[in-house]
């Protein structure tokens, strides 16, 4: 099969070259990927910047969201059967969407939502399951709660803004000048231009912060929340119980509580609290995304989608932190 592949870290690094067909366990489903998408996930694990959380070896072949057909089935597989239309975020240990097969455990699959194309099935997994662990699992956002998304016309915040909405909540944003009106018609709230306004100067007693940038706009969101507010960050930094739960080494852990010391005990000081979240595979859970989507609660957002002889392309793209919405790469 064809794949783009690593076979060290580093930010030009990939290539698409014939790979071994992926084994097929007993729990496992073989689907042939029709669509993938681009996540800035991606590039950092290129780049080796969670190698101590993902410790890939090599060859890699990257690549977490996935639309496609099943083509057969494991010898414990009740779920699905050869023919049916599927989606998923494949396990973290077992990423490789960027090729034309991929074999993941049935836990994590999910029939495809009947009214979405496969490109735009392939645009919701990765950034659907982070929504929905924010703001359902961590924060358990309320009707009537006050929550602030960045970022709001990235891949996560266009969905975690549709999210919220349906979940009853009032929501603030930020994003650039030229997309202020195509975030309001998402369904946010308050929608603060970063390039003429500073959110932390607008916005006051806020329930819930949805980080997803650095650590600047970590440290002032604290200030806009109320007390026993709720700061859940996924783009770091990690903290020890977030170590503990994926059984890291007791050293990963020691580096990742002296990372996440500062803001931490700054929450403390604030009488608010400060979690890490870091998306994990879940078929059950994208099966009630698919209801959603169904329902026509959330949408896929594409900015633009990619061949996949354009992988390099696509990634490239990305990291330029310009995209609205998701990437696509089409496979079949």
């Amino acid at each position: 099969m064809k794949a783009f592949s690593i076979d060290r870290y580093g930010k030009k690094n990939g290539r698409i070259s014939e790979m071994p067909a992926p084994e097929v366990g007993a729990h496992d489903v073989l689907v042939q990927v029709h669509a993938t998408s681009v996540n800035l996930l991606d590039a950092k694990i290129r780049t080796g910047e969670f190698k101590l959380i993902l410790p890939y070896s090599f060859p890699l072949i990257l690549g977490n969201d996935l639309a496609g057909v099943v083509v057969r089935v494991g010898a414990s597989v009740r779920r699905f059967k050869p023919g049916d239309e599927v989606y998923a975020r494949p396990p973290q240990a077992r990423i490789g969407t960027f090729a034309e097969l991929i074999a993941v455990d049935e836990n994590a699959l999910a029939l495809k939502p009947e009214n979405l194309s496969m490109e735009e099935a392939a645009a919701l997994p990765l950034v659907a399951l982070t929504a929905w662990q924010v703001l359902v699992d961590s924060a358990r956002l309320k009707q009537g709660q006050k929550v602030f998304i960045q970022a709001g016309s990235g891949g996560v915040g266009s969905v975690a803004i549709q999210l919220a909405k349906h979940l009853g909540a009032f929501v603030a944003t930020t994003t650039s000048t030229a997309n202020v009106e195509w975030v309001k018609a998402l369904g946010a709230d308050v929608v603060i231009d970063y390039k003429t306004q500073k959110f932390e100067q607008v916005l006051q007693d806020y329930d819930v912060v949805l980080n997803s940038l650095g650590a600047d706009e970590l440290e002032k969101s604290l200030t806009i929340l109320k007390p026993e507010g709720q700061l859940i960050s996924i783009s770091g930094p990690p903290t020890p119980a977030f170590a503990q739960a994926q059984k890291l080494p007791w050293v990963v852990g020691l580096v990742m509580r002296l990372l996440s010391s500062g803001i931490r005990r700054k929450a403390r000081n604030k009488k608010v609290s400060y979690a890490f979240v870091f998306m994990r595979a879940s078929g059950t859970q994208l099966d009630k995304i698919t209801a959603l989507v169904e329902s026509g609660s959330i949408k896929p957002v594409i900015d633009r989608t990619f061949t996949f002889d354009s992988t390099a392309d696509a990634l490239s793209y990305v990291e330029q932190g310009r995209s609205k919405g998701k990437v696509i790469i089409k496979v079949k």
